[in-house]
């Protein structure tokens, strides 16, 4: 396609910038020489309007096309995370305990290469709509930008999409799916109060730490025996403090943990279960115990069957339909789910793998780097994208 030629000429810009995002990692809501590079970049492709009054570090960026159309969004992640980088290229990250091990970096690329071929050309119908989203990594980004601060009504929608890139999945190559795509994600807190005293009267002792492995056991009885096993769910119970010497019963246990399924309903009916699991064992021994869901949690990421298939035929033009997998769901979550509740849409995973130069590392992986050399396809996909609704 010509857009993908063209891009391809661009792909020593393209890799130029997003090796010094890279180099420049900033924790969600925290964003600001991203957000300023963004933008700089932006005026200088000659967009139509910038906006970054939203979730403080966001920018949301308009290019008319040459007709009247749709308004249709396209959305890339900007954060990084907290991680070290252990690679020793020259573009590492010059922050420590700063990374970009996601590979935010490239998405935001990948659509500012976008924009710049759409705001120079502007060979399309309707109005395209950039987001470049702070705090995906669990910091509440879409949550704070969509359901608080009511971006979609200020820049409503027609349809959006967005990508992710995917280490397991061979560069030039796209998954997708429609329906439910990633998991819902809360995290789970679970406070047990007992009463403290010395390991050798334990008959004094209201014991925290025999409630918590009970209920800790009780959890997987819970997932094992009430809920259908072809309902896709995890409850994983990831941390269990108590205590500080080895004499000493603790008064409290803290426990914490991650749930993450594929239905609302089903998400709806384990969060009550694991409370009433938690308040009654600890209650049948005599103590108290809170359950609490923490401040973010993320919807069930779901595909419009329409936009889907728009984007599969976009995803089968740029690279055959060979090469366009049909991806099961996934249970990592990702909080464009807040997009896809309010306007219909697609979320997809690109390719990013490349043994030979060692793009196969997983993510959150403190040696991960973004591939560079898949950036002119995924700028093309968004571009194309815009195209298919001309």
């Amino acid at each position: 396609m010509r857009s993908l030629e063209i891009l391809q000429t661009w792909i020593e810009e393209a890799q130029a910038i997003r090796q010094s995002i890279h180099q420049h990692p900033e924790l969600g809501f925290e964003e600001q020489h991203t957000q300023q590079k963004v933008v700089e970049l932006l005026q200088s492709y000659g967009v139509d309007s910038i906006d970054t009054s939203f979730a403080k570090t966001g920018v949301i960026a308009t290019i008319a096309g040459n007709k009247p159309g749709k308004t249709i969004g396209l959305r890339a992640d900007i954060d990084a995370l907290p991680i070290t980088e252990e690679n020793t290229f020259k573009h590492k990250s010059t922050l420590v305990g700063k990374m970009h091990a996601c590979g935010h970096d490239g998405h935001t690329t990948m659509l500012l290469m976008a924009a710049k071929y759409l705001a120079t050309y502007r060979d399309f119908s309707g109005k395209v709509v950039l987001f470049f989203q702070p705090a995906e990594e669990g910091r509440g980004g879409a949550e704070a930008m969509v359901v608080k601060e009511r971006v979609l009504e200020r820049y409503p929608l027609d349809a959006i999409y967005a990508m992710h890139n995917w280490p397991t999945l061979a560069a030039g190559k796209f998954a997708i799916k429609s329906g439910s795509i990633m998991a819902s994600s809360d995290r789970i807190f679970i406070t047990v109060t007992g009463k403290s005293g010395h390991a050798a009267q334990p008959h004094n002792t209201q014991d925290p730490l025999l409630v918590a492995t009970h209920i800790y056991q009780g959890i997987q009885g819970l997932v094992a025996r009430t809920i259908d096993p072809t309902s896709p769910i995890v409850v994983a119970i990831t941390q269990l403090h108590c205590g500080e010497t080895t004499n000493a019963i603790a008064d409290s246990a803290e426990m914490a943990g991650t749930l993450r399924t594929h239905n609302e309903a089903v998400r709806a009916d384990i969060i009550q279960k694991l409370e009433t699991l938690t308040l009654n064992m600890a209650a049948a021994f005599g103590m108290s115990a809170t359950f609490k869901l923490g401040p973010i949690s993320h919807p069930v990421t779901v595909n419009s069957v329409t936009e889907t298939d728009i984007a599969t035929h976009v995803a089968q033009s740029l690279v055959g339909k060979e090469n366009v997998l049909n991806v099961s769901e996934q249970m990592t979550s990702e909080d464009f789910a807040f997009f896809l509740e309010r306007v219909p849409g697609c979320y997809l995973f690109i390719g990013n793998s490349d043994r030979e130069h060692h793009h196969d590392i997983g993510l959150h992986n403190s040696h991960y780097d973004f591939n560079d050399s898949i950036l002119p396809l995924g700028a093309s996909f968004f571009v194309e994208t815009i195209h298919a609704y001309s």
